[in-house]
């Protein structure tokens, strides 16, 4: 290589691939540590969160970790009943989207779709027509709707009637460390009821908003109405 070649090159790093690499760095460190987005390709967390949704995902809400690790330099706070976390799943290390139901030392049960925590019936309240209708009107009649009230924090689900799926289970005790998690849309969710309670490790971080929604059924034309929306 002679020297005019040398020299266009080390001027290509210098002024082009060393900035745009700090730079990805950078970006890539905040996006594992900090704040990230997730986009949301099934429905079991409908109607709270729909396919198509990209939320954001506040990754300092419970502690800090050395970027691209698991391992924590400072931890503040602890996921709480009733919020959305994001998770690493136990069953295939995917990661999932799902709602805190059951957190260390609760009880938690199922009884045909009617959560139980600590031996108390969850507060169950009709949802409002709003939320029902970002579903499909030629699907709602297949699922039933209600506001679950899980100690003052209100959501939306949706079960499916008609729909074979784990609808009850006996009580069972949420370890230390460990959380119950599970899908708004009941009968449509792969959660704590088929992998077990999940370890605090595992928990990524809370999801806070939509930020962007595409509705795929309609040629993944912009849902305006839930750009930056905050999650129940």
């Amino acid at each position: 290589m002679n020297e005019a070649a040398k020299t266009k090159l080390s001027k290509f790093w210098r002024e082009w691939m060393r900035p745009l690499l700090v730079i990805l760095i950078i970006t890539s460190s905040f996006r594992s540590a900090i704040a990230d987005w997730n986009d949301v390709p099934t429905g079991s967390m409908k109607p709270t969160i729909m396919e198509g949704d990209r939320i954001f995902v506040n990754k300092v809400a419970y502690d800090l970790k050395i970027p691209f690790t698991t391992a924590k330099i400072a931890q503040w706070d602890n996921p709480k009943r009733g919020e959305v976390v994001v998770l690493f799943s136990p069953f295939d290390g995917k990661r999932l989207v799902k709602r805190v139901v059951g957190i260390p030392g609760d009880t938690i049960q199922l009884d045909n779709n009617r959560l139980y925590v600590n031996g108390q019936l969850v507060d169950y309240k009709p949802l409002d027509r709003e939320i029902v209708a970002e579903i499909p009107v030629e699907e709602r009649g297949f699922f039933h709707f209600s506001t679950e009230d899980l100690t003052g924090r209100k959501h939306p689900v949706m079960t499916t009637p008609g729909r074979p799926s784990l609808k009850s289970f006996e009580q069972i005790r949420v370890p230390e460390r460990h959380y119950f998690l599970m899908g708004d849309n009941r009968d449509n969710s792969f959660d704590s009821r088929h992998f077990g309670t999940v370890e605090r490790s595992r928990i990524v971080g809370r999801a806070v908003g939509v930020v962007a929604s595409l509705n795929p059924d309609r040629h993944f034309l912009p849902r305006w109405h839930r750009f930056f929306t905050k999650l129940p």
